[in-house]
């Protein structure tokens, strides 16, 4: 039974309504993140890891759990691409309620285990939280806070790994429901085998003359894409979109890269229409690497990965292999064996 110490921390005191994942007393308003010190509203900066940064130099005389998680926040996130680092925040601030009352030294494995058990509904949470406190207390070993890490053996759930292979006929039928901007993503992203993020980011100085050049968001690989004809005409038919200022292949709004989130709801609503189920708009990234991996391409360095095994996650190909034993058209060798 989880002990009632999470339920207690996790409902107490006044909650935010929005920005859940900031520190106590950090405030994103028009663009720009601000420590609010009474009346007082204090600059940290537009950028959330500056920003943590900041309001980290001001912790000098905190103590507690809270602010060792944002010490080691500024310390974990330092090469992470921006939106692992958002991803971070978010479970940063629940951990943070969880363990308000709490010193580093005050929590034990099974403080860390119960934080998973109540976590159980949404596995993925769970690990990422484990995750987090593992590189947290790792932090404050190197800083001589504790004297272990109450979160190493603590076992992981395990997650059922996404199985959703897109056919090509349910493409079809969800393209022929979607915008011209949402068929244009759906066409780059089938035809470079690069995730939403980075296709949406993808700005005009990134159309080379060997191909489309991406810097990975989540990972920082680079590597560029070659032309194909498919290739070339989608490229045209994004150029061709209204856009007003900006440089981004696929525009948004005053000049802002396209919407995610925007993309994701129309994908929706022509999947739909269309009566496709269970897909999502990154799957189209599983389903150009095996294809390309079915066409006999290179589809490891396609997707950028260090390892034929983070590779192997995306290819969903499920047929059933068809292979072929020995016929008695040859004798077998006398080994001399019995």
């Amino acid at each position: 039974m989880v002990h009632s110490w999470f339920y207690a921390r996790t409902s107490m005191g006044r909650k935010r309504t929005r920005d859940k994942h900031l520190p106590q007393c950090v405030y994103l308003r028009h663009g720009a993140y601000y420590l609010v010190r009474g009346a007082k509203w204090i600059w940290l900066g537009k950028e959330l890891q500056t920003a943590l940064q900041e309001y980290g130099r001001r912790l000098t005389s905190a103590s507690g759990m809270p602010a060792l998680i944002d010490s080691a926040l500024i310390s974990i996130t330092r090469r992470l691409a921006k939106n692992t680092c958002a991803q971070y925040a978010v479970i940063a601030g629940k951990l943070r309620s969880i363990f308000a009352e709490f010193s580093p030294e005050q929590v034990k494995p099974v403080h860390v285990t119960q934080v998973k058990l109540a976590m159980a509904e949404t596995p993925n949470m769970a690990n990422q939280s484990i995750s987090i406190l593992r590189q947290v207390f790792d932090f404050a070993l190197e800083q001589q806070i504790v004297e272990s890490n109450p979160a190493v053996g603590v076992r992981r759930f395990r997650e059922a790994k996404r199985g959703r292979l897109i056919s090509r006929s349910e493409y079809e039928a969800v393209y022929s429901h979607a915008g011209a901007r949402l068929k244009i993503v759906m066409d780059l992203c089938y035809l470079t085998a690069q995730r939403v993020g980075d296709v949406l980011l993808t700005h005009q100085d990134d159309i080379l003359e060997e191909g489309i050049a991406f810097r990975q968001q989540k990972t920082d690989v680079r590597l560029i894409v070659g032309w194909t004809q498919d290739l070339r005409e989608a490229v045209w038919r994004a150029r061709e979109l209204p856009r007003s200022g900006g440089d981004y292949l696929i525009p948004g709004m005053h000049g802002k890269p396209a919407s995610l989130g925007s993309l994701r709801h129309q994908w929706n609503a022509a999947c739909g229409k269309a009566g496709v189920v269970d897909a999502h708009l990154h799957d189209i990234r599983a389903m150009s690497l095996t294809a390309a991996n079915a066409q006999g391409l290179p589809a490891q360095a396609l997707a950028g990965h260090t390892s034929a095994a983070m590779t192997a996650r995306y290819l969903r190909d499920h047929a059933t292999p068809i292979v072929s034993g020995p016929d008695f058209g040859q004798p077998p060798k006398d080994t001399g064996q019995p």
